[in-house]
């Protein structure tokens, strides 16, 4: 079988290093890279540090808006799959590769599967609730990673074609993990020890682009005591310039200012730290794997289960809400097996297999 895999930033290509090594096995592989994360931080990095296959199309699509972006990648993937003629689509996640790889395909006939398909935040103003919704009812063959997901799909009708795979985050979380305490030297790089400090990412819409929101989670970093380690995302360092933040959180002493780190060093930097503030699904999940405190500065995940269990609390933007996470909170509830046991990948590759 004939696989096109679609990715373009870099929670995707955490999530498609083991499952393209898997499928390349039984499988005619192209892996096409949209260029949305265009950065070398953002993009590079990861593909020679995780040693994913180079991608055979580079559609180096950069930043846009929503409308165009998503449109010059559909028109991008149609003319690679026009050439290719693949008989399945892989996507991954929700972000505008994933939705516009989705519906290329489709609009030619060609069958979607979508990796972590059914997660929901049941909130239609954030951009990538509405890719992944579109995503799913597009798609063939949905991966799963949670029951919860599941049952998201079977309440929007969509039943057929639906697997509970477990997270293929996960697979990629324990396998790197290894690697990253072998290789990454990021705590001896910025003097710290393990326990010692809080790790905050911040990139969000809703969080950057409402000057507000951005300033009051500010705020709230320099308002503690605590050493605050801040890889910048380029939108978030372009934003917190523009609203006269970026030199405040510079001069702070409590704060250690980064640029963005490849996954071996995010790694190393999750599991080590006392508590993780944050507005991205995948570190609020890496936070849970790792057994790290997650404070998520959102008024909504989507996952949930990270919630239920006590491991995460949704906080927003409300400085005083994110002082007091800081200061109090503390996991109270038992971890379950709630995104599998490790094994996605070999599930989904053996899903395809049989729906050749």
């Amino acid at each position: 079988m004939k696989i096109v895999s679609i990715v373009g930033a870099r929670p995707q290509f955490i999530k498609a290093v083991l499952v393209s090594r898997e499928l390349r096995k039984n499988h005619e592989e192209v892996l096409v890279h949209t260029g949305q994360h265009y950065d070398m931080e953002l993009s590079k990095i990861f593909f020679d540090e995780l040693i994913i296959p180079k991608p055979g199309y580079n559609l180096e699509i950069g930043s846009d808006t929503h409308a165009r972006q998503t449109g010059r990648m559909m028109i991008g993937i149609e003319r690679v799959l026009i050439a290719e003629k693949p008989d399945l689509v892989l996507v991954y996640g929700d972000t505008n590769s994933t939705v516009a790889g989705a519906l290329a395909a489709v609009k030619l006939r060609i069958p979607v599967a979508h990796v972590e398909a059914g997660p929901r935040m049941f909130d239609k103003s954030v951009p990538e609730e509405i890719n992944r919704v579109l995503t799913d009812h597009v798609s063939t063959l949905l991966f799963a990673p949670t029951q919860r997901a599941v049952d998201n799909l079977r309440g929007e009708g969509i039943e057929e074609g639906v697997y509970l795979t477990g997270d293929v985050m996960l697979d990629s979380f324990l396998y790197f993990s290894k690697v990253a305490e072998r290789e990454s030297r990021i705590l001896d790089r910025l003097g710290l020890k393990g326990g010692e400090y809080l790790l905050a990412t911040v990139h969000r819409a809703r969080n950057t682009e409402i000057g507000g929101n951005l300033q009051s989670i500010v705020n709230a970093f320099l308002s503690t005591d605590k050493t605050i380690v801040f890889p910048v995302h380029p939108r978030t360092e372009k934003r917190l310039k523009q609203c006269s933040l970026y030199q405040r959180l510079k001069s702070a002493s409590n704060i250690i200012l980064i640029g963005p780190v490849g996954y071996l060093d995010s790694i190393v930097l999750t599991k080590n730290a006392k508590k993780i503030l944050t507005d991205s699904g995948g570190l609020q999940k890496e936070a849970y794997f790792s057994q790290v405190p997650c404070i998520t500065l959102d008024e909504a995940t989507a996952w949930p289960e990270t919630v239920e269990d006590e491991w995460n609390i949704l906080v927003g933007s409300d400085k005083e809400k994110i002082i007091e996470a800081v200061s109090r909170f503390e996991p109270k509830g038992k971890q379950k097996e709630r995104f599998g046991d490790g094994r996605a990948v070999g599930r989904i590759a053996e899903i395809m297999q049989d729906a050749k």
